[in-house]
């Protein structure tokens, strides 16, 4: 579909039909190019912006692969963990009746 571009341009953007929407109607995807002064220039801008959005709504995401913790890791884990747990001992009151 073909319309009057709006913005700077004079009496030539206000006077001719330049400006291209394009709706895929299968997804709804509409693109709308005003770039240039040529129709036949904005179409073929239109359906490239078009095949990009297309090919973006269509494209598979990759599934994360979980991995594995070392050992290394596992072990810095608990040890921070037992730190933090001794720490929070610390702030208990003393049970005098376990001395």
């Amino acid at each position: 579909m073909f319309f009057k571009s709006s913005g700077p341009g004079g009496q030539r953007k206000n006077k001719s039909e330049t400006a291209v929407r394009i709706i895929h109607l299968p997804t709804g995807i509409t693109v709308v190019e005003t770039r240039h002064a040529y129709q036949y220039l904005n179409k073929k801008d239109a359906f490239k912006k078009l095949e990009e959005k297309l090919k973006q709504r269509f494209k598979k995401k990759k599934s994360r692969i979980p991995t594995k913790i070392n050992k290394g890791t596992k072990e810095l884990i608990l040890k921070n963990k037992k730190i933090h747990s001794d720490k929070k001992k610390m702030r208990k009151k003393v049970n005098l009746s376990n001395y």
